[in-house]
């Protein structure tokens, strides 16, 4: 288990300076090199004229050998890190680029900045980066139910998550996480390209996601001051078990509707409305965020607080 000092330390320098732009320019985000991994993998293994059981056995395969290189590469890096404070602080800085407080946070004020500004083609073009759906005919309760939508979700996906399993399995745990929801996100679709070879990294991922997205809910819901009936009675009308949680938490707490159709690649889906009241505005967004900060801030209570108990009932000493 890492000290939840060190899942502290990493959410606070994450929340301050994130994966910096000049950096990215020279050093693509790791979660970038996993993914072309996963492409890469996809496009080999995952041949049309395969059947559809053999497409299911590779694709356990390839989740198996991408979570497996995950810890692998996050159990060798924390016993060559050992507990020198310089091993404390590279563990810290390699656990900030599996977390991503700053980046949703800019990216969806993006989208409010566009919305404020009255530039709804600017509002399309900057949830199009958080979104898989299509965006060019949304209008504004469109793009700011999918800024919410995304916003709700990614603080499990993006933070909860990664943080839970950061804590307890350290940076093995993180990594695999890391790797698992990625796959998810490129493979992990119902589509028939993907439905085989995808399936054991949709399901991991759920197994991966089961209690962080109800934490994930909890804290939205208490940082919003409301909505937890809400959460309750509409989380489970989601396709994906764990979504549901946090974005119906979002939705009890601002009293708005999310959900409904969306389209995705050239196709509508029906989705189930969750919450209930008017469609969101700006104004929504913009409390959206602000219960989002105030939620990070409970995570980081929370971690703390477990720091604090287990120094009491372990006799623990600060890291040195």
């Amino acid at each position: 288990m890492t000290e939840a000092w060190i899942v502290l330390a990493c959410l606070a320098l994450e929340a301050a300076v994130g994966y910096p732009t000049a950096l990215h320019a020279r050093i693509p985000h790791p979660v970038v090199w996993v993914g072309r991994t996963i492409d890469m993998i996809e496009l080999s293994w995952n041949k049309p004229e395969y059947s559809f059981a053999l497409r299911r056995v590779l694709g356990c395969i390839a989740t198996g050998l991408l979570v497996g290189a995950a810890i692998l590469i996050g159990a060798g890096v924390q016993r060559l890190a050992g507990h020198t404070i310089v091993g404390t602080l590279v563990i810290v800085l390699l656990g900030t680029v599996g977390l991503a407080q700053r980046s949703l946070f800019v990216h969806v004020n993006d989208v409010l900045k566009a919305l404020r500004a009255t530039d709804l083609p600017a509002s399309r073009a900057c949830v199009a980066r958080i979104v898989g759906r299509e965006t060019r005919s949304l209008d504004e309760m469109g793009v700011t139910a999918a800024a919410l939508e995304s916003l709700a979700e990614s603080f499990n996906d993006g933070i909860v998550a990664p943080a839970f399993w950061f804590l307890i399995c350290g940076l093995p745990g993180l990594f695999a996480y890391k790797v698992l929801n990625t796959a998810d996100s490129l493979i992990g679709h119902k589509e028939e390209r993907w439905r085989a070879f995808g399936w054991a990294a949709a399901r991991a991922d759920d197994v991966a996601n089961l209690l962080p997205a109800r934490l994930a809910g909890v804290l939205l819901v208490v940082a919003g001051g409301g909505g937890f009936g809400v959460m309750l009675r509409d989380a489970r009308k989601h396709a994906s078990p764990n979504a549901g949680w946090p974005e119906a938490a979002m939705a009890g707490a601002l009293g708005v509707r999310l959900g409904g159709p969306a389209r995705y690649d050239g196709e509508w889906h029906e989705r189930p409305v969750l919450g209930a009241g008017p469609g969101p505005a700006a104004a929504e967004l913009a409390r959206g965020l602000r219960i989002y900060l105030v939620a990070c801030a409970l995570l980081w209570l929370i971690i703390a607080a477990t720091g604090l108990a287990l120094m009491h009932t372990a006799g623990a000493a600060w890291p040195r």
